[in-house]
């Protein structure tokens, strides 16, 4: 069940607001907003390897539903109520759940800078909506500290009015070795490879664009001033090369022009290949993602698998946890974000691992039929075992294991 208390909309002082306005303007400057922004700075979210990590990042973990689970005797059952259709099916009135997790995920990872709230609407003691907060309209305020200097309480400023840490929905992610209540992102420790990537960016594009390049260079026994203007030029170049069909050799007098071939740097030769894949495995080992993901490298299922076994699962363990502190009361309730779908599995090793688990009596027909995307049967049910596919409950009625005697031989 949802918290069951009226979520109190509190008016700042004036001491408040102007903090929150001052961490606000902070906050824009480090978000990389246009406020003074020094010369040749890059956001993160402009350079495309950052942004296709992100992308991903987020898109995989929007994919994952949300589920109420519950502690029982053995292990957990899942729970299906109003709650759990409300945070897995229709978070906020204005998103779908997978939106609205992106928005969550990608803020964390760029705008917000290892942070990013939601703000829980409560009606009548129920939620009514959880509203995602852009990143630049939240400030963090100092915290309360008790005699030893350390922190007791913390106040979230959401658009000048403060919100005590326990009233919104905090995620966060990387927590600041100092301040750990808060998250920390990637933009410090990934300013000087953005950089690089970006002059090496603009390096590729002034070398495709030099005009200085040519392929074929033809010296000309004449006088100089016959080479003084364009015009001149070109005259040559119509009489004795530019003329006749593609392919049609030329014809040029013996002494008087000499034709000759160069070899112009390649973005190869300059080595600027090797130095972008390096900074772009940079990135991509930054953020957690595979290399391919970033344009490096090639697709591994075993690396996509281990990808959502750490880096995936970590942020959506984030998620779950702050939904299951601010959202429930009952201790033997909490969220979890499922994987399974995410990972990278084909239909025969689906099917492979349902027929296994449904033959040992551990999964009913019905539940393998839905592994693979087919719809449910009636009389699938059941859990059967062994070879003769009988009901579980039926296992001590098989003839062989009633006989009285035999024969022995």
């Amino acid at each position: 069940m949802s918290r069951r208390r009226s979520q109190r909309v509190r008016q700042p002082t004036e001491q408040r607001g102007v903090q929150g306005a001052e961490n606000a303007l902070l906050g824009y400057w480090l978000k990389g907003d246009d406020l003074s922004l020094p010369a040749g700075y890059v956001k993160l979210s402009d350079n495309p390897e950052v942004r296709m990590a992100v992308d991903r990042i987020a898109d995989l973990v929007s994919n994952m539903t949300i589920h109420l689970m519950r502690n029982v005797n053995g292990g957990h059952e899942r729970v299906q109520n109003e709650l759990s259709r409300k945070v897995d099916i229709e978070p906020y009135s204005l998103m779908t759940r997978k939106t609205w997790l992106y928005f969550i995920v990608h803020t964390l990872l760029l705008e917000g800078d290892g942070n990013a709230v939601v703000f829980p609407q409560v009606r009548e003691g129920l939620i009514d909506e959880l509203i995602p907060v852009p990143a630049d309209m939240v400030a963090f305020s100092p915290p309360t500290q008790n005699g030893i200097g350390l922190a007791l309480d913390y106040q979230i400023t959401i658009q000048g009015r403060a919100y005590n840490h326990d009233e919104v929905l905090h995620f966060r992610i990387n927590p600041d070795p100092r301040q750990p209540w808060l998250g920390r992102g990637y933009r410090l420790i990934l300013k000087d490879i953005v950089g690089n990537l970006q002059q090496a960016a603009k390096t590729k594009k002034a070398f495709m664009g030099d005009k200085w390049r040519p392929g074929v260079i033809v010296m000309v026994d004449a006088d100089t001033s016959q080479f003084s203007s364009d015009e001149e030029r070109d005259k040559l170049i119509q009489r004795y090369i530019g003329s006749g069909d593609s392919g049609k050799p030329w014809i040029l007098p013996e002494g008087i022009i000499r034709v000759e071939t160069v070899k112009p740097l390649s973005l190869q030769d300059i080595a600027i290949h090797e130095s972008v894949n390096i900074d772009k495995r940079t990135v991509a080992a930054m953020l957690g993602v595979p290399p391919f993901f970033v344009g490096v490298g090639e697709f591994k299922k075993d690396e996509v698998n281990n990808f959502i076994r750490t880096r995936i699962a970590s942020i959506a363990t984030t998620i779950g946890q702050e939904l299951t502190s601010k959202l429930l009361y009952s201790p033997e309730l909490y969220f979890r974000l499922s994987a399974r779908s995410l990972y990278a599995y084909d239909l025969k090793e689906l099917a492979e691992i349902g027929e296994s688990l449904y033959v040992r009596g551990l999964m009913d027909g019905n539940e393998v039929r839905d592994w693979v995307g087919l719809s449910p049967r009636e009389g699938l049910d059941e859990l059967v075992i062994l070879e003769n596919y009988i009901p579980r409950g039926m296992i001590g009625d098989q003839k062989k294991l009633n006989q009285e005697g035999g024969d022995d031989g």
